[in-house]
């Protein structure tokens, strides 16, 4: 047990070969070896555990090897290998810049600097965390790292490239180190198993090098942390119990019923996430994540851009299969609009819920919205259509005993729609009439499928489907009224909604004008009005076809054209303008006799 060593040390490549996953700049530094191009300074940056300080050891030992094999390693046999290998070497020298930042510690490194090596051709000084230094530190090492002694190499190291100062970046051949891919840390975690004599699963591996994140260094430390864990088994199950880490089956089980539009099962899943023991925010991630993941799966050629196991692969492929694009691209705006509110909202459980819900509600049926110039009387029905029919007076005197008020009504097996074949000489044998509610009863617009919508000729009908003709039940209400009837329930309207300023002016500003007995036309300014009345347009039909008592009513509403646009300047132009909006002006310009210039 005293002589246990950790994978990360244990492990550590020792030559150019077994560096992982920095191919071409092994490559780079080997061809200079060979050629014996050396710079008097590198740069070596990039993020942690991916072999900077690893790679610089390597670099330094190589270098100063007697005898180096023809393809740029060391031979391992001659004394500076020797040496290297077992800690003794004078000619490479470690400096730790975090704990060694000041003027005084660079002062002592440029005296050894000026000592020549007693074995081998050159002193190689690594410093790592250059960026620790301090200001002055960089500036009394600048005029040495410049010009150093022929003897003598410079390896800087760093994770935070930026925070160096210019004067010091060029003077340096700077080398970046990638992030280690999965594949190549998942390559190399079973080779550390198959020494270990541990039994893995491919799905453990890949957990532990997404958790790595990067970081060779990192992913060892959690294989060893797992490996005690387990006993030297390696399984899918205990890795992700062992490093708290959301089960795939979790976001899966989500998944379909976010697709089946099934609220209830998503909040429950939810709360299981947080019976877990699991944050609210990292479901929230790893959903994102989940259908991002989706994404890429629907597509051979973004593929490899899945960092998942065999066996995960296949069920992302499977749940892909049964997804829309539109419905991913939402759901992951959605969640990341969640993720980003999460900080300031004040109840973290209802905004997640909330995002769920919203999800859940993109595959069910909704209304169609019309688009500008387009009537809404084809996307909202009567107000007279209610989901629940009312028994009306003619249909009151039945055989069945009258029900209870207080007793919940019975639904009534849906009728099956009926097709409509192209010849005009068929015809279909008509359902028997719903019952129709009564004119003051509440309602709510029946469900439609959403037609495909195309820029250039507003909405079209699916090719692909049967046309399906489905009568709507309609009301007798067929009473004329005139343009200032409708002006007095339009303005009433605005009572219901004070809250709603935007829509409260709009209908204030943009008065309907008449273009038949039924239909009526509204010209807004911008898109931003549009979609607030479009918004509304279901309730605000339903409340003009009651209060008018007809109910054929419908809309249409258009963007302004610009040579419709008439701005006033001057006061009397103002003036006019307000008038046409309100005629009252005109009547107090009267009686207190004033006068515009």
């Amino acid at each position: 047990m005293d002589n246990y060593i950790v994978s990360a040390r244990k492990y550590r490549p020792a030559t150019f070969q077994s560096v992982v996953g920095q191919k071409a700049l092994v490559q780079t530094l080997k061809a200079a070896v060979i050629t014996r191009k050396l710079a008097h300074a590198y740069l070596f940056c990039g993020t942690r555990g991916v072999g900077k300080t690893t790679c610089a050891r390597i670099f330094a030992k190589t270098i100063n090897c007697e005898h180096p094999t023809p393809d740029g390693e060391a031979c391992n046999e001659c004394e500076s290998c020797r040496a290297f290998n077992e800690q003794r070497s004078y000619n490479i020298i470690e400096l730790d810049a975090a704990s060694n930042n000041s003027v005084d510690e660079i002062r002592s490194l440029i005296d050894k600097v000026r000592v020549p090596p007693q074995l081998g051709r050159y002193k190689v000084f690594i410093i790592d965390e250059v960026h620790m230094l301090s200001t002055a530190a960089f500036n009394a090492f600048l005029k040495t790292l410049e010009e150093p002694p022929h003897h003598a190499i410079f390896i800087l190291a760093t994770t935070e490239k930026h925070k160096l100062l210019p004067t010091i970046l060029s003077r340096c051949q700077i080398y970046d180190f990638q992030r280690i891919t999965i594949e190549d840390m998942v390559e190399h975690l079973r080779y550390v198993a198959s020494q270990e004599g541990f039994t893995v699963e491919d799905d453990a591996l890949n957990v532990i090098a997404r958790k790595a994140d990067g970081g060779m260094r990192d992913a060892l430390s959690i294989f060893d942390q797992v490996a005690a864990s387990s006993g030297g088994n390696l399984t899918y199950q205990n890795t992700i119990e062992n490093l708290n880490i959301l089960d795939y089956d979790y976001y899966f089980k989500l998944t379909d019923a976010l697709l089946a539009g099934d609220v209830p099962a998503a909040l429950l899943v939810f709360d299981a996430v947080l019976r877990a023991g699991f944050g609210a925010q990292l479901f929230v991630n790893g959903l994102s994540s989940h259908f991002r993941d989706l994404m890429v799966s629907k597509d051979a050629s973004t593929l490899p851009l899945l960092d998942v196991g065999a066996t995960v692969a296949g069920q992302y492929a499977a749940q892909a299969a049964r997804c829309d694009k539109r419905f991913l691209y939402a759901a992951m705006d959605l969640s990341n609009r969640c993720d980003l509110d999460y900080r300031i909202s004040n109840n973290k459980r209802l905004l997640v819920e909330l995002m769920l819900i919203k999800i859940c509600s993109l595959n069910a049926p909704v209304v169609s919205q019309p688009l500008a110039g387009t009537t809404l009387a084809a996307a909202v029905p009567p107000a007279t259509a209610n989901p629940r029919p009312a028994v009306s007076p003619a249909t009151a005197h039945t055989n069945k005993p009258a029900a209870d008020p207080s007793a919940p009504a019975e639904r009534e097996p849906a009728a099956p729609r009926e097709e409509v074949t192209e010849s005009a000489s068929q015809e279909t044998p008509q359902r028997p009439p719903i019952p129709v509610a009564q004119v003051g009863s509440p309602s709510k617009p029946t469900a439609r499928k959403i037609p495909r919508i195309s820029l250039k000729h507003g909405i079209e009908p699916d090719p692909s489907e049967t046309p399906v003709v489905e009568k709507q039940p309609t009301a007798e209400m067929n009473e004329p009224f005139t343009l200032d009837a409708l002006h007095e329930v339009w303005l009433r309207f605005t009572k219901q909604i004070p809250t709603e300023t935007v829509l409260v002016q709009t209908m204030y500003l943009c008065m309907p004008q008449l273009l038949d007995a039924t239909t009526f036309e509204v010209v807004v300014d911008n898109r931003a009005q549009m979609d607030k009345l479009n918004g509304r347009a279901a309730d605000l039909l339903a409340f003009l076809r009651t209060s008018l008592r007809n109910s054929h009513l419908s809309m249409q509403v258009r963007e302004r054209e610009r040579e419709e646009r008439q701005k006033a300047f001057s006061p009397g132009e103002r003036f006019v303008l307000l008038a046409e909006q309100n005629p009252e002006l005109n009547r107090l310009k009267e009686i207190f006799g004033l006068e515009l210039s």
